[in-house]
This record gives structure tokens, C-alpha cells and sequence, in this order.
């Protein structure tokens, strides 16, 4: 412990002595729905805290719904006196900022690791999957992939609006696919980059994609599962600031535009022992077939983790490569797990399914306990894709069945504990009716 506080004190000296303008720092942790909450801390406090000194924020901050607002589940939130809870900084994720318009560091916090983790912490929620893959001699290796929209800065009357191509106006004229697009936005998106890059994010790959607007980043394949969902969500941070920065909105937006495709959140997962061979690949890549069963056993009962909201489930069945049904395949972007053309020492699995607005943690979580129970279970999987088009196995297209769906299911109460299943279904259903308490201007039209 002594050791851990010296190697965290001498990062945050370090980041004084090269950022002397910065006076204040964000600790940020990422609640149920995927947004960060936290607090400004003066430089001078961090090092206190990095020195020992107890870091405390209310323990149902992790709670909050879509919009912020506190929701009752069981005894949280309205009885239980608000408490607060330990969180810890977690070491190597002090960066500066550079999107705000005054000097800034941020930093992230957890519960994990602390003496009383709060067991519905996303973070926590994947630590404690992570630990005891490790303790089975099971390695994960993860590599995100996250697609968003760039708008213009302003909304017309609320709805987004195209960003505007330096070149042209008309979003008919936007190059999609092509390099070109690429080089249209090169300012904002090489300043997108290079900030990830200075958070410490291994970003890879650029494209652009089928949508006016829309784009994809890589990472690189990470042996740490916790920093590889680091990255996706300190990514989303940054990302959206720089856009602003340059005069546009960017967005994870699972269904930004009902003509255009969804934003999707793809994983690549490959499973490794202590000695480094790839258990997918053993036995003629039986265990790879089996991992897949467990992960389409479970997928629709993970839905409301794939898809968090009204939003992302729309993008499913859409225009490009969003399913409606739980599929495999071999080099098929039509099925939610994918198999990439690869060496036996790379062979993976790539879960196509989640939205780009879908919590990180709680995604990796998912599906690594798929991966689990399947090597567990031993079962053969469904024909794939590329025997039968038709194959694959119906899941809830609403939230309240899909709810219905996760709360029981006995694997994942097991995996991934039961008290988060409780409260993650209960902020989903919650969030769910709030979002209905509004009457569209479309019901008026159709029944006035």
C-alpha cells in the first residue's frame, strides 16, 4: 500500500512540474448510464490524496439516470441517508486537458480496489469478472472499436443537423466510405487523435464510414481489460470536446438518423493462458465454438446492457449490419459475433451487437461472462451465418422485455452479482417509463 501511494504521489508531482499552469483537476468515474460524474479537485488536494488522504463521493452518484436525476431502487438513493463511499485514484490516467478553454488535468477514480468496492460500480462490476477469469488461468486480450457522428455545433430546433463538409454544404456530397471524407475533416479528427493519444489512449485506425458525418476509431489490443474500457470511455470524454473546440457536436448516438446506419460499439476479445497460447485456438478451435454458444446463450439477456436505452434499440434491423436475431459467422458483419480471418495465435471473436453509447465496463463484462460460461458449458453453437442465413435466436426489441429478460437469468446473477443484475434493471426500467412522460408532437397529429 505504501508502495502503491509513493508510485501515485510521484505521478501527480510529475504532472505538476510539467503542467504548472494547471490548477485544477477532474476526478471522473463513469456512472450506470455511461456518463461521467465527479469533482474538481485543487492540484494541491490531489497530491494529499495521492499521498493516503481518504477520497469519498456519494455512493449512489453511480445511480444516476440518463438525465441525472436519483431513481428508488430497493433501499438506495431515498432510504439509506445518501452515504458516501471510497473511491481511489486509479494510477497512469493523470492527463492534461486540452479541449477546455483554461489549463485543466483529469484523472479517473474507482471503487474498486478500495476496502468496500460498491458492487454496482460498472468498473467494479468488470474487475471482479477480470479477477477471477485470471484466477481460472484465463488472459483477455480487448481491442474496442467505436463508431460516432459529427454535427454542426447548432441544433435546428433540437435536431441535429449535418456537419458541415468544408467543401459543401449538401450532405448528398459527403464521400461516404472513401478517404477523401477523411481528409475533409482531417483538422478536427487528427486533433481527436492526437488528444487521445495524449491521454494515454492507443488509438489505431480511422474511417470513415456510411453515414454524412460519421466515422470509426480502433484501438489496439490491450492485455488489460479495465484500461482497454478506460480508453473507450476517456475517448468518448475527449472526443466530444475537441469537436466543440472545433465548431462541431460529436456523438455516440446509438440512432442519430432513422435513414442513415446506428453507431455500434464493436469488441474484440481473444482468451490467452499464463504461458501465452490461445485457448481459442486449442483442439481444433473447439473451445472457440464453445465460447460462442455461451456467448449467444446469453446475448439476449444482456440486452439492456447492449442497448441501455429507447435510442439503441432502434438501430437494430436497420440499414448496415445491425441484427435482429442472435447469430455467429465466419467473416459475416451481418452477425452479432463475428470470427476475423486470422492465425491461430490471434484468432478472436468480435461482439458486434452493442450500441456506441453503451456503457464500456458493463459491454466487456457481458461478454467475457459469455465467453466464460460457454468454455464452462461446453455446448455446440448454432449453424452460423454462412450455412443459414436464417439462423439465429430472437431477443427483446423493448426495454421492459429485455429487462424482463436479464433479471432472472441465473448466469449472469451468478457472473456478474446479483445485487448489480437488481439495480442496473431497475435504473434501465426507471429511466425507461421517465423517458415516456412526455407526449410527442406526433401523438397529437395522429389522436387530437
Amino acid at each position: 500500500m505504501k508502495s502503491h501511494s509513493s508510485t501515485l504521489l510521484a505521478e501527480v508531482r510529475t504532472f505538476r512540474q510539467n503542467h504548472p499552469d494547471v490548477r485544477y483537476v477532474d476526478l471522473i468515474a463513469l456512472d450506470i448510464p455511461g456518463h461521467f460524474y465527479g469533482k474538481r479537485y485543487p492540484v494541491e488536494m490531489l497530491e494529499k490524496v495521492a499521498a493516503g488522504s481518504p477520497l469519498k463521493l456519494p455512493q449512489n452518484a453511480v445511480l444516476l439516470g440518463v438525465q441525472g436525476g436519483l431513481f428508488k431502487i430497493g433501499d438506495y438513493c431515498f432510504n439509506d441517508g445518501d452515504p458516501d463511499a471510497n473511491r481511489r485514484l486509479v494510477p497512469g490516467t493523470l492527463k492534461p486537458v486540452s479541449w477546455e478553454s483554461q489549463p485543466l488535468g483529469q484523472m479517473l477514480i474507482t471503487s474498486d480496489g478500495t476496502d468496500a468496492p460498491i458492487e454496482f460500480e460498472p468498473r467494479e462490476v468488470l474487475a471482479k469478472v477480470l479477477e477471477r477469469l485470471q484466477h481460472k488461468g484465463i488472459h483477455p486480450v480487448v481491442a474496442f472499436e467505436l463508431e460516432f457522428y459529427l454535427f454542426d455545433k447548432k441544433l435546428d430546433n433540437g435536431l441535429p443537423q449535418f456537419a458541415r463538409d468544408p467543401l459543401s454544404d449538401d450532405p448528398d456530397d459527403q464521400p461516404n466510405l472513401h478517404i477523401e471524407r477523411l481528409s475533409r475533416f482531417s483538422e478536427v479528427l487528427d486533433d481527436m487523435a492526437q488528444t487521445a493519444k495524449a491521454q494515454g489512449i492507443d488509438i489505431t485506425v480511422v474511417t470513415a464510414e456510411i453515414g454524412p458525418g460519421q466515422f470509426e476509431i480502433n484501438f489496439g489490443h490491450c492485455d488489460d481489460g479495465l484500461r482497454a474500457a478506460d480508453w473507450a470511455a476517456l475517448f468518448c470524454r475527449s472526443t466530444r470536446g475537441v469537436a466543440l473546440k472545433h465548431g462541431y457536436r460529436a456523438s455516440f448516438m446509438a440512432k442519430p438518423y432513422l435513414q442513415f446506419p446506428g453507431s455500434g460499439m464493436h469488441v474484440h476479445v481473444s482468451l490467452y493462458d499464463a504461458a501465452g497460447n490461445n485457448l481459442l485456438a486449442a483442439h481444433q478451435q473447439q473451445p472457440l465454438r464453445h465460447a460462442v454458444a455461451g456467448c449467444l446463450e446469453l446475448l439476449p439477456h444482456c440486452m439492456p446492457i447492449f442497448s441501455p436505452n429507447h435510442n439503441a434499440f432502434r438501430r437494430l434491423g436497420g440499414t448496415v449490419n445491425a441484427a435482429t436475431r442472435a447469430s455467429w459467422g465466419f467473416e459475416d458483419r451481418d452477425a452479432c459475433v463475428r470470427i476475423p480471418d486470422s492465425d491461430p495465435r490471434n484468432l478472436r471473436i468480435e461482439h458486434r451487437l452493442a450500441s456506441a453509447d453503451a456503457n464500456p465496463y458493463l459491454v466487456l463484462a457481458a461478454i467475457l461472462v459469455g465467453l466464460e460460461h460457454g468454455l464452462e458449458a461446453k455446448r455446440e453453437p448454432i449453424t452460423p451465418l454462412n450455412e443459414d442465413r436464417a439462423s439465429g435466436t430472437a431477443f427483446a426489441l423493448e426495454m421492459l422485455d429485455a429487462v424482463r429478460a436479464m433479471q432472472h437469468q441465473p448466469v449472469l446473477r451468478d457472473k456478474l452479482g446479483a445485487e448489480f443484475v437488481d439495480v442496473y434493471c431497475e435504473n434501465k426500467r426507471q429511466d425507461h417509463l421517465a423517458f415516456q412522460q412526455e407526449i410527442h408532437a406526433r401523438e397529437y397529429r395522429w389522436f387530437l
